[in-house]
């Protein structure tokens, strides 16, 4: 049973992903819509063993990553992002932190369930646009990834603190017993400012510093995405590495 919920969850968040929102807007809706466009990818590292997973909508973003490796990794990064897009947090006022909450219970169920899986653990990094005349970002960080947020023309300044303390596994995890403890915030957006997701893969990769150095260079997201995709091919890291960098937009 778990196989086949985990089988469903990923085809799911695989046309999230891709496809997005389809059709035309009904007549007489507004051009300008504030939303967030985004590119992003995971480069798969060496080990061969998947472990992130992310989601792409409107105005939600988020990236997940399963701790420890191997198939259990990967089922835990699907169930986190299948209970944060089941929460559609982007479509009412009700905090991240529940949402962050179901996702950890989702997982929390799923281990005691199957023995087969007693250790799922993930990360979770979200970020949703409010609906508000005054555009602000709203987002919920769990674990050793990154939230970044990129001013348009200054200086990218990451909002979240990683939850690890040297080399070792993350301190915050989503299913983590015995509760959950998401860092939350907020950030007040205008036109042509960008947030990125960037999981420890990618950090651990390219290095902090240079995270931040190729998050400012003012090349387009694409671009961006490019470049480090171009650095973390010669690196080869051995964890999947993923990055999404999205862009405030008003019409």
């Amino acid at each position: 049973m778990t196989a086949f919920v985990i089988t469903v969850l990923l085809g799911c968040l695989s046309v999230m992903t891709v496809r997005g929102r389809q059709g035309n807007w009904p007549a007489g809706m507004p051009v300008a819509r504030p939303r967030l466009v985004a590119v992003g990818g995971t480069y798969e590292g060496g080990l061969g063993r998947p472990s992130d997973a992310y989601v792409v909508q409107e105005r939600l973003i988020a990236a997940a990553r399963g701790v420890g490796g191997g198939e259990a990794a990967h089922a835990a990064a699907a169930l986190t992002l299948g209970a944060v897009v089941a929460a559609r947090p982007q479509y009412g006022e009700e905090g991240l932190d529940e949402c962050a909450q179901a996702a950890h219970r989702a997982v929390r169920t799923a281990a005691l369930r199957d023995p087969a899986v007693p250790d799922l653990v993930a990360t979770l990094d979200l970020v949703v646009l409010e609906r508000s005349e005054s555009p602000r970002l709203r987002f919920a960080h769990v674990g050793d990834g990154e939230i970044w947020h990129c001013p348009r023309g200054a200086e990218p300044c990451r909002l979240t603190t990683p939850h690890v303390v040297g080399d070792g596994p993350p301190v915050r995890g989503v299913g983590l017993p015995p509760a959950l403890n998401p860092e939350l915030g907020t950030v007040t957006l205008r036109p042509g400012d960008r947030v990125a997701i960037v999981t420890a893969g990618a950090v651990k990769a390219l290095g902090a510093a240079r995270v931040k150095e190729l998050l400012a260079g003012g090349a387009s997201p694409a671009a961006c995405l490019d470049r480090m995709y171009d650095e973390m091919a010669a690196m080869e890291p051995k964890s999947d590495a993923t990055v999404i960098i999205a862009e405030f937009v008003t019409a």
